[in-house]
């Protein structure tokens, strides 16, 4: 590939969350290359509540001012309405939609003792349940006219897990089994889905960071998903960590394991153990086919 900049060339993008942090980083600099965008944001506080219109405005305003074009939305993405309405918006705005990021989150921490519904449910519903959402109404579209790019926002919280946030963490993995199914059903019709799990200094992690947050601006995760929402990139399926300038795959694997097809016991478990665990010789499947395939070979 050379050097040449990606530019976006009028592609039509989805940003939802962007009235801040993350999801302004990223549409200011998409906007820059030449994408139209549609600045989502409710403009509610870290926990979700409230609302404040004029946030999604600032940013299209950003926008416009550096010579670029992005109209602002303020439907929520936690409502299979909110999501038609905010592709509509695209649709309406610039005819079609090309690229959806779906970035929108929300915090409500507490250690699981202490969980309550009040707390699980709006946190599903913004992350999980919005990538939905907004996705599915972008996916008829992609699929008619055979392109798109999806980058959903996971979190190592969800990956390897975090005190305090069994909500925010089963959300966040959540998408990762969402990115890896639109990856395999996108595929024949040039539709990627990709996952990143950023480390980045905004107003949901600023307690959290201390003194690293200041490595860690929200505008060095946009590059990969800016990179990962062109038409060039060829990833689909895959989860990166971002963060302060570094960039990582994170995949799952899956160790070759201990057979027996005769007898296995808890016994023949415990005494095998360390050969179920052996992590050399691991593979990544890329499907659900590539995994079953991995049985086939042990049992035949």
């Amino acid at each position: 590939m050379s050097n040449s900049e990606l530019g976006f060339d009028g592609k039509v993008a989805i940003i939802t969350g962007a009235g801040g942090g993350l999801g302004r980083q990223h549409a200011l600099m998409m906007a820059a290359r030449g994408a139209l965008i549609v600045v989502n944001d409710l403009g509610g506080a870290v926990d979700g509540s409230g609302s404040d219109k004029g946030a999604a405005q600032l940013v299209v305003d950003e926008i416009t001012a550096a010579g670029g074009e992005a109209v602002a939305n303020t439907d929520s993405v936690a409502t299979p309405e909110g999501g038609e309405a905010i592709v509509q918006s695209a649709v309406d705005a610039f005819g079609t939609v090309d690229i959806v990021i779906n970035n929108a989150g929300i915090l409500r921490d507490k250690s699981f003792h202490n969980m309550t519904p009040d707390l699980v449910d709006p946190v599903l519903d913004v992350h999980l349940r919005g990538a939905f959402n907004v996705t599915a109404p972008a996916w008829k579209i992609m699929r008619d006219k055979s392109y798109g790019r999806i980058v959903s926002t996971s979190s190592a919280a969800g990956i390897f897990g975090n005190f305090g946030q069994a909500n925010y963490g089963a959300a966040k993995m959540g998408l990762v089994g969402f990115t890896n199914v639109l990856a395999v059903e996108g595929a024949k019709y040039n539709v990627r889905a990709n996952a990143i799990a950023p480390l980045a200094f905004t107003r949901m992690t600023e307690d959290l960071l201390g003194s690293l947050g200041e490595k860690l601006q929200p505008e060095l995760v946009s590059p990969l998903v800016t990179y990962l929402s062109h038409e060039s990139c060829e990833s689909t399926g895959r989860i990166y960590s971002v963060g302060g300038g570094r960039v990582a795959e994170v995949f799952i694997a899956e160790c070759q394991g201990y057979t027996d097809t005769e007898g296995l016991t808890p016994e023949s478990l415990r005494d095998n153990w360390d050969a179920v665990t052996d992590q050399t010789g691991y593979e990544v499947p890329s499907a659900i086919a590539e995994e079953t395939a991995m049985f086939l070979k042990a049992l035949s």
